[in-house]
């Protein structure tokens, strides 16, 4: 009995904690929604003036690498200050997701990418999260980064 409880507990603590295990984190649309949703509303269309849009965004932000790296860094650091996205102005603070696992993030950003309708739209791995981890960066870096980009207009 008591040992049964205790595998009950674990579980429990364990949903509670986001680590769901390795068939979750292949439901990018779940993580989406449990993670993402609240901000960005579902289906990624955002709230105009407060978060900005990500479907028919990503997938063209992921469309060259450095787009694919800003956008793991983005999930993994978060972002605070003013942008442009899709011809309005926002200005705001996006956590950082690093507590999430790399195939978490790697099933969500995929899950963005092809909201779009985008045949060819990018898809992300764990392995390119991985990748991305190692460079820890304050959230006012990874707006840098957003702008440089930005700047090259690799950015809708």
């Amino acid at each position: 009995m008591i040992k049964k409880t205790l595998s009950l507990l674990a579980i429990a603590c364990g949903l509670v904690a986001g680590t769901h295990g390795a068939h979750a984190a292949e439901d990018g649309q779940q993580l989406y929604g449990a993670n993402c949703g609240l901000c960005h509303q579902a289906g990624a269309t955002g709230v105009p003036g407060q978060f900005p849009p990500l479907k028919g965004r990503l997938d063209v932000i992921a469309g060259s690498p450095e787009g694919k790296t800003y956008l793991s860094h983005l999930v993994l650091n978060g972002m605070t200050g003013s942008i442009q996205a899709g011809g309005a102005t926002y200005m705001g603070y996006m956590p950082s997701f690093r507590a999430m696992t790399d195939e978490q993030l790697a099933a969500i950003l995929t899950y963005v990418s092809h909201l779009g309708g985008n045949a060819s739209a990018p898809s992300f791995t764990a392995d390119e999260i991985h990748a991305a981890r190692d460079a820890t960066m304050p959230p006012t870096a990874v707006l840098q980064e957003r702008n440089a980009l930005n700047d090259k207009k690799k950015l809708p």
